[in-house]
């Protein structure tokens, strides 16, 4: 009996240190924990685009925040977008499911078009973190992004509406959206506050990269009188037609004098890597939350937290617009006055924001209409 009890002891004893052998050597196995938590693996973060990172636009934006991303956050591999990515539901979801089985565990999917398709990846994968920018459909795994551009949008407004002579301003608009429809808006009532008698007339052409459809349309516009050309537009086309015919204009995402040098007042800009860093920062902590908080919108940053702004100024701006650009965007930051705060008429002149009300987040989020001092229609799906 005791030849047996030693035996089972030393049995035991032997199973009990290699137990702590392999404890100590190893913590947690990698298949214990998340794969971007184990030693020495880097967290993936993917992008898609909706153009080509060198667009000098909107993509170039998101590319410039994804290499700041990396920079800020050695731990982020950042490393794996795609570029001209289709709006349409087959293409975008399988790149965004390319993107998942690649082991990215946050995805940023950067164009409106991107909403449902991101939405229905995140469904079936539901570990990954999935950031849309512009949508309204959130889920547990999916929040919104963006930033209130229309604050940007409206000091361009000053600057095209003291440069003006023709007062007529042409503005080339991708697609009839709530998002384009308030920087048209917004960019109009910086207009008509310095130049009451000012026109911005809006062409629509229903893309966000074709160059060249874009340069066309701002070259119709010069044809009909403008002499300031605007855009939401990705591409700087326009901008090259206003300077092709000796006018001016006013740029969108990035800043755009270095292509249109003679014509760029000023661009609103993006500056999304900030963003990118603490939204990935929070993730990665634990205390990242979908829940919208702006009306639809997870996160909606504007002038205040410098996810928008205005690129600098071109030579032909002068000091006294310059001032009044300034003392508007100080008033904006300060929550003092925000742009859509009435009185603010609609196209038919009626009153559509009262004397010392101000529009709602959601109200802004789904705005389908438009101010007075815009020319134009809004097509009716």
């Amino acid at each position: 009996m005791k030849k047996f009890n030693f035996k089972v002891l030393l049995a035991l004893a032997t199973v009990l240190l290699i137990s702590m052998l392999v404890a100590g050597c190893g913590g947690n196995s990698a298949k214990e924990q998340p794969a971007s938590q184990s030693e020495g693996e880097k967290l993936k973060v993917g992008f898609v685009y909706i153009g080509p990172v060198d667009d000098g636009g909107w993509t170039t934006a998101h590319e410039q925040a994804r290499q700041y991303l990396e920079k800020e956050l050695p731990y982020v591999d950042a490393s794996d977008y795609v570029e001209n990515v289709p709006e349409n539901p087959n293409d975008a979801e399988r790149v965004i499911t390319q993107l998942v089985e690649q082991g990215n565990k946050i995805i940023f999917t950067t164009s409106f078009g991107y909403m449902d398709p991101t939405i229905k990846v995140a469904q079936k994968y539901p570990d990954v973190k999935f950031l849309h920018c512009s949508g309204v459909k959130t889920a547990e795994n999916v929040g919104t992004y963006f930033g209130r551009m229309y604050q940007a949008r409206y000091l361009s407004g000053l600057v095209a509406g003291k440069a003006t002579k023709t007062n007529i301003i042409g503005y080339v608009a991708a697609y009839p959206i709530p998002e384009v429809i308030r920087g048209i808006n917004a960019f109009t009532l910086g207009v008509r506050k310095v130049n009451p008698e000012a026109k911005v007339k809006v062409v629509w052409i229903n893309t966000w990269v074709d160059a060249a459809q874009a340069k066309d349309a701002a070259v119709a516009l010069l044809d009909a009188g403008a002499d300031v050309i605007a855009q939401h537009h990705d591409a700087p086309g326009p901008q090259q037609a206003a300077e092709a015919a000796g006018k001016f204009g006013v740029g969108y995402n990035s800043d755009m004098s270095k292509i249109a040098p003679k014509a760029v007042l000023t661009s609103p800009v993006w500056n999304w890597g900030p963003y990118y860093v603490e939204t990935v920062k929070a993730i990665k902590e634990g205390t990242w939350d979908s829940t919208p908080k702006y009306g639809s919108f997870t996160y909606w940053g504007g002038l205040k937290e410098g996810v928008v702004g205005l690129a600098p100024f071109g030579p032909m701006v002068s000091e006294e617009t310059k001032q009044l650009v300034e003392q508007e965007k100080q008033r904006i930051i300060s929550g003092e006055w925000d742009v859509f705060t009435g009185p603010i008429k609609d196209q038919k002149g009626e009153i559509k924001v009262p004397d010392g009300q101000k529009l709602s987040d959601q109200e802004l989020i789904e705005m389908m209409w438009f101010v007075e001092g815009v020319e134009g229609t809004i097509p009716q799906n």
